[in-house]
């Protein structure tokens, strides 16, 4: 560090405006070692917490020059209290004038993100092409995580070269989006010197907000009041001590209310905080006042000309009294042209301070002149839904077209300004059809936002309104309504008012009904009742003249799984044949509304090993879902496609897709849908190696199981124990895998997974020496084999190589070989890999060492394909002790890459002796940041190598 930077808590003190900084030393040391260490390149995040009042502003401030004299890059916004419900506020207020003078920085994007990110920059809007709305967009709540990971890109290159601190207050009225942006900013840190620091009180802050510290490590900064020492120093020697402890004792040591007190020439000084700035405002000119309150209801920032406009003031009047309220320090300037109050509490008391019905007045003012000047619906609405009356027409308008505009990246307002519009919409015959538009709008913004109990309860209302005759609309109302329940934790109210609305018609088997039954099918297989779910598919035909399109494509999808649940395999087999051809021949179109059934379609297919199909199918749904917003169904067909490819031996494809499905979830905030997400991570880090988090993953997805008994609870806690075995810690893994799969005659595992866990149950067993529990476990994989399908084929020899390993490891050796060829013919490569290290083992065992490498190199090539960097670790480990040289010779096609390394590893290899973290190359090489850890995991493996350090060292030798 230079000479220059190294005094700057000394210079940094008093900078920030008249007043001296007092009793905050601590803070500021914070500050040094914060900024530091951004300015050396890690993601700080910090947090200022206080009351109103208390000083949090004030020190924003000192660490804005503080990051200025570190070169950091310093962009500062405020959230402000009336404009809370405005998507990206805080972010806007930050970016947007740098935006507009940094136009070479946007451009370093690609084209889609710039895009995305002209949604929400104004100063973007006019300047990029394709920025208006597409209707094919994804509509889905992951096209928020593709703004929020642009916004993110936008603040790595807003950092190049010299560091990017971000400044935001007032976070505790910052809208949804925002909040769900810092949320994931924290858990997708920027890549280097980045500090973002958020200021709130602690009362007012959303859990989430109040969550950001502990979810990124960062530090936070608590702003107490000043005690009677700090308040004596502040308020100098000029001040007496009879009148200084008055003051105290006034303001409780809240420095804005302590500074407001002491400019009052009185006796007595007030007795609340809201008191003081009474006094203040009622000491104004009659004039100053009113355009101190226009002001107030004009914005957080202001031009002058609209506040002429809310006030009814002339120009020589508007000028005047914004000379006096200036003068006063009321307000303060706030660039060229602009003003704002010198803090949000005076903001508060002027806005509070007018009398109500003129502040309707001038709402209305503001909304009519920004709607004469053609300004977006999105900015009118803040003030059309202050002022608007109930019948006006004109505001619904207004209220819903700006929904509509935010409905995809800040759903949360969207659903707020659907739910204003239908406040002042009558129920009248004549307006009960667009009621019921905008209520299914409502009920898909509130789902897609993650209020799932909003969504439901609208839903409700839906039902409510319908005419009892309607039941081919109150049955999808209906459906949707399930749906929610269902998200929300709550099968059996989502099962009971299935059953009421069935109950309601006069015909249970028309073709109104058939979309209820089936989703009582899907309660009924979620609840592993799959009787229960034929015995309703048994009354259903597959389809009728009076079906919509689609419902023949959504009854097929669903017989499969009941057939598979119930052990009829190869009926399980036909349906699933049948559905896929009713698949492929139907349009996207006809499936929208099924894509619930459609998934179950999806997850039969894995679960029949029938994976090449069932991929295909997953992908195709899951496009379906993006484009119309179905996210409680695209969280969960990520995951069943991350479920897939897992069993394909594609672990870092595998791991990008349920990332996604994780995010979604999580913006989901569905307790169910999150298990399912989790649970795929848990078991694509336990086989990829990644063991802590792996158990991380799996915890997490136990700790929301809560007290289910339904089947994604036991999927759940099934994965946690394959990462607890796969980590070494047998006897925790087989007490949970024990616990999920003890239960044969009523099993709430699929029969796949509940063969597979098995097949590990006796490699676990036959590792802790209880060959006969071993034993035992190999039986039960026999006794649910079904060799004609390829998801069972070869798990059951694997099962009986374990248990004859120790004794017999010839005989072991041959089993495990025959495993690995069925295996690998059912495109199960991961487990392929496994079968192949069991007969490298059994051969070396045996003392066959010619066949003993050959099997460990296959199995080493494998595990390596998969991304399975601890089992190709220990494959090599067992070269090793046979006099392998490991690495072993680079592949066709490699050339002279050194070490046998692939063009990919030799490309994150250079990249991390120039001294790259993973997060850096990733961004460099457009991969994710565990494809890189793949690459660089074997590239340690083929180095011989365990550290950074070590790979530098060795690639500087072989040149």
């Amino acid at each position: 560090m230079s000479n220059d930077t190294m005094p700057l808590r000394a210079k940094a003190a008093g900078s920030a405006g008249a007043s001296p900084l007092v009793g905050r030393d601590a803070a500021l040391r914070t500050f040094d070692d914060v900024v530091e260490a951004a300015h050396a390149g890690e993601f700080q995040f910090l947090a200022v917490v206080g009351e109103p009042g208390v000083g949090k502003t004030r020190l924003l401030a000192e660490l804005t020059g503080l990051t200025g004299r570190y070169g950091l890059t310093t962009l500062r916004g405020r959230a402000a209290e009336f404009e809370q419900i405005m998507p990206f506020s805080a972010l806007i207020d930050a970016l947007d004038d740098h935006l507009e003078a940094r136009a070479e920085t946007v451009q370093r994007l690609g084209v889609p993100q710039q895009r995305l990110l002209a949604t929400v920059f104004p100063a973007l809007a006019a300047r990029i092409p394709g920025a208006e709305p597409d209707e094919n967009a994804d509509r889905s709540g992951i096209v928020r995580l593709q703004l929020y990971r642009a916004v993110r890109k936008l603040v790595d290159e807003l950092a190049q070269p010299h560091g990017l601190a971000l400044i935001l207050d007032d976070v505790h009225w910052a809208d949804p989006a925002s909040a769900e942006f810092l949320d994931h900013l924290v858990r997708h840190a920027p890549r280097g010197r980045v500090l973002v620091a958020v200021a709130y009180r602690p009362a007012q802050a959303p859990p989430r907000v109040a969550a950001l510290v502990g979810t990124a490590g960062g530090h936070q900064i608590t702003v107490d009041p000043l005690n009677s020492a700090e308040v004596a120093e502040l308020l100098g020697p000029g001040v007496n001590r009879a009148r200084g402890r008055a003051l105290y004792e006034a303001s409780g040591g809240n420095p804005f209310y302590l500074e407001a007190l002491s400019r009052m020439e009185v006796d007595e000084l007030p007795a609340s905080a809201r008191a003081v700035l009474q006094v203040e405002l009622d000491a104004l000119p009659p004039g100053s006042l009113r355009l101190a309150q226009a002001a107030a209801v004009t914005g957080d920032e202001f031009e002058p000309a609209l506040v002429a406009v809310a006030a009814e003031a002339s120009e020589p009047e508007l000028l005047d009294g914004l000379d006096d309220l200036v003068a006063r320090d009321i307000l303060r300037p706030a660039g060229t042209g602009r003003f704002q109050f010198r803090h949000p509490l005076v903001r508060q008391a002027a806005y509070e301070y007018a009398e109500a019905g003129w502040r309707l007045g001038a709402h209305a003012r503001l909304a009519a002149q920004l709607a004469d000047a053609g300004a977006p619906a999105t900015v009118q609405a803040h003030h059309v839904e202050r002022s608007s009356s109930f019948g006006d027409t004109r505001a619904v308008t207004t209220l819903v077209t700006a929904a509509r505009a935010v409905a995809d990246h800040a759903p949360e307002t969207g659903a707020h300004w659907l739910r204003k519009a239908l406040d002042l919409i009558a129920v009248e015959p004549e307006t009960l059809e667009y009621r019921l538009e905008l209520l299914m709008e409502l009920c898909r913004a509130e789902g897609v936002s993650g209020r799932l109990a909003d969504g439901r309860d609208t839903a409700r209302e839906l039902l409510r309104l319908l005419p009892a005759g309607q039941h081919a609309r109150r049955a999808r109302a209906a459906r949707i309504c399930a749906l929610m329940e269902r998200q929300l934790d709550r099968p059996l109210e989502a099962r009971a008012l299935l059953l009421d609305e069935l109950n309601r018609m006069p015909n249970p088997r028309a073709a109104a009904a058939i979309p209820l039954r089936m989703r009582l099918v899907a309660e009924s297989l979620m609840r592993v009742d799959f009787r229960a779910a034929q015995a309703v598919l048994d009354l259903m035909p597959d389809s009728d003249d009076g079906w919509e399109p689609g419902l023949a494509v959504a009854v097929a999808a669903l017989r499969a799984m009941p057939a598979y649940a119930g052990g009829r395999m190869a009926d399980a087999v036909r349906r699933a044949d049948n559905a896929e051809r009713v698949l492929d021949a139907a349009p996207d179109a006809h499936l929208a509304e099924w894509l619930d059934a459609i998934a179950w379609l999806c997850w039969t297919g894995t679960c029949l090993g029938r994976y090449p199909t069932a991929l295909r199918n997953f992908e195709r749904a899951a496009g379906v879902a993006r484009s119309t917003g179905q996210t409680y169904v695209l969280t969960n067909l990520l995951a069943g496609k991350g479920r897939t490819l897992i069993a394909l031996g594609r672990l870092p494809e595998a791991m990008d897709i349920i990332d996604e499905s994780v995010e979604g979830a999580r913006l989901l905030q569905s307790g169910q849908q999150l298990v399912f997400a989790l649970t795929q991570l848990c078991l694509a880090l336990a086989w990829s190696g990644e063991h802590e988090a792996a158990l991380r993953a799996g915890q997490e997805a136990v700790a929301a199981v809560g007290g289910s008994s339904e089947v994604w609870s036991y999927m759940g806690r099934n994965a946690l124990g394959v990462a607890l075995v796969l980590a070494g810690r047998l006897d925790e893994g087989v007490d949970a895998l024990v616990e999920t799969c003890a239960d044969f005659d009523n099993p709430r595992l699929d029969r796949a997974t509940l063969l597979a866990t098995c097949e590990l149950l006796a490699q676990a067993e036959s590792a802790r020496g209880r060959h006969a529990e071993a034993g035992q476990w190999a039986g039960r994989a026999a006794a649910l084999d079904y060799p004609e399908l390829p998801v069972f084929a070869g798990l059951v020899p694997l099962a009986r190589a374990h248990v004859v390993h120790a004794e017999d490891p010839g005989a072991a050796a041959a089993l495990a070989e025959d495993a690995a060829v069925r295996l690998r013919a059912g495109q199960r490569s991961l487990d392929a890999g496994r079968a192949l290290l069991l007969a490298g083992l059994a051969h070396k065992a045996a003392g066959r060492s010619g066949q003993a490498r050959e099997r460990l190199r296959e199995a080493t090539e494998t595990f390596q394909a998969c991304g399975a960097r601890a089992l190709e670790a220990q494959a090599v480990r067992e070269r090793r002790r046979l006099g392998d040289r490991v690495p072993a010779p680079a592949a066709a096609g490699q050339g002279d890459a050194p070490f046998g390394l692939s063009p990919r590893e030799l490309q994150v290899a250079k990249l991390v002796v120039q001294g790259l973290t993973n997060q850096r190359i990733a961004e460099e090489l457009s991969l994710s940041v565990r494809t890189v850890e793949t690459h660089l995991s074997r590239a340690f493996t083929k180095l011989g190598v365990d550290s950074r350090v070590g790979v530098a060292i060795k690639l500087a030798r072989d040149e």
